[in-house]
């Protein structure tokens, strides 16, 4: 069979195992010969749900995510919702059931800072970057879905660790570096066919020594953080301006030409109006306070600070102005503003109320979300600060959630919720759990005992492990 008829029959394998199906062959050998192959494409141009039916886990540990650790849980899966969850549940009538005696049950993971199919596997190819509009300290007006490459196998190896929603984001050379966007990790051939339906757009902001290193070596501005301050308020000053303009044209009732349109400015604006939630790339505890008196300046909001290693030296000012904080538990020291860091900080941000997350900015550190956060929930029990699993996994699911602007509809397993379901092998914060089964909107999308769930992409055609 030619790689091509392969490469084809593998898209529609994966796209079974989407459907919750094995499929038929695409063509016959005899096909082959005849002609081209030809076969419809499996996956939809725009996102839609998975066919799902009704499933029911029956028997497993299940960490909600809304405070609760279920001994003997059920979980019970209608056409894409999540119906009902609970000990001791009767199963009814018209159910699929897996008993999931000996394993335990999770939202899927959600990792709120990645750079999936912006910066493509294999990342040594300079191709394959496109995370980072290097051209001006502000770039507000690029949108990171443009540069999305679906077939990125990171999205394969992702789903197989149970992440089932990720927001991907430009990277942070810049002031502005532009809008995130959040996608369901479903198989694609399109970014339209993983965008997540209504989630709002983040605008992406970076302070420290990223932007002033990148464009004072260029002999520009900022080449200092007072540089990088002054840089965003212009920004603002000037969005402030553009809103002003739109907005009084828009109650005049539209008479005569409104504001030129200006792409950069309207996404600033965006944010003025609560419409785009701001994502700041900040290390260090000082530049965290700056930022948030330049929010109070302007009259916005910032939802989180990404990695925001410093963050447990302010955790009370964070947690009072309900910033959330993405961070890791054991990177740290590559660069000055990362010396600070401590693997107790996701805790010690959770222990004074507020919103912590652990997240990814990595290829490899997504295959392992739920270990990263266990290292972080071991780093708190030997300093003496006691977190509960049941609110440990809030770290992977619910928050990254809120991050997200989405926790009306995924990140916890409660009733309405979409089912977005993993099943693990173990507790999900052992060294040796591993994800069996992962659901999107109710529907399979990876079952590690199913070969039609296999990696199936170009660049992986041929390794070991993947079907031949």
């Amino acid at each position: 069979m030619s790689v091509r008829a392969v490469t084809v029959l593998a898209a529609l394998a994966l796209a079974g195992c989407a459907a919750g199906e094995r499929p038929q062959p695409a063509v016959s050998p005899a096909a082959e010969v005849q002609g081209p192959l030809v076969a419809p494409n499996p996956y939809p141009a725009t996102y839609r749900p998975p066919a799902a039916g009704r499933v029911a886990l029956v028997g497993a540990t299940v960490l909600t995510a809304a405070g609760d650790e279920i001994a003997n849980g059920t979980v019970l899966m209608d056409r894409g919702k999540i119906v009902a969850v609970g000990p001791d549940l009767a199963v009814p009538d018209g159910y699929a059931r897996i008993d999931a005696r000996g394993r335990w049950i999770t939202p899927g993971v959600i990792d709120a800072h990645s750079h999936l199919g912006v910066w493509s596997q294999p990342d040594t190819v300079e191709a394959n970057n496109d995370v980072n509009e290097m051209t001006d300290p502000n770039t507000a007006q690029v949108w990171a879905e443009h540069s999305v490459w679906p077939q990125d196998p990171g999205f394969d190896t992702a789903r197989e660790a149970g992440v089932t929603t990720m927001m991907v984001l430009p990277g942070s050379a810049n002031l502005f570096g532009g809008r995130t966007v959040t996608l369901k990790n479903v198989p694609s051939v399109t970014m339209q066919g993983m965008k997540f339906p209504g989630a709002p757009y983040g605008l992406k902001i970076a302070c420290g020594e990223n932007p002033k290193r990148v464009y004072g070596g260029r002999g520009r501005s900022p080449a200092t953080r007072m540089g990088n301050v002054a840089g965003y308020r212009k920004a603002w000053i000037d969005a402030q301006d553009y809103a002003r303009r739109q907005d009084k044209w828009e109650k005049g009732g539209r008479v005569g030409d409104g504001p030129k349109r200006d792409l950069q400015l309207e996404t600033l604006a965006g944010v003025l109006k609560g419409e785009i939630l701001v994502q700041n790339h900040c290390y260090r505890a000082d530049e965290m306070a700056n930022m948030i008196d330049i929010a109070r300046e302007f009259g916005f909001s910032i939802r989180a600070f990404h990695h925001a290693n410093e963050a447990y030296k302010i955790a009370p000012l964070l947690a009072k102005e309900d910033i959330c904080v993405a961070t890791w538990a054991s990177w740290w020291g590559y660069k000055m503003e990362v010396y600070d860091a401590l693997e107790e900080n996701a805790a010690l941000v959770h222990a004074a109320g507020g919103c912590a997350i652990i997240h990814s900015d990595d290829a490899i550190l997504v295959q392992h979300l739920n270990q990263e956060a266990a290292a972080a929930l071991s780093s708190a029990w030997r300093a003496g600060i006691p977190i509960a699993r049941a609110d440990a996994i809030r770290w992977i699911t619910a928050n990254p959630a809120k991050a997200l602007g989405i926790a009306d509809k995924v990140g916890t397993l409660e009733p309405g919720k979409n089912a977005d379901v993993v099943l693990w092998s173990a507790d999900p914060f052992s060294i040796y759990a591993r994800a069996e089964k992962v659901w999107i909107d109710g529907a399979v999308v990876f079952d590690r005992a199913d070969p039609a769930c296999r990696r199936h992409s170009d660049l992986l055609l041929g390794q070991p492990g993947d079907t031949q």
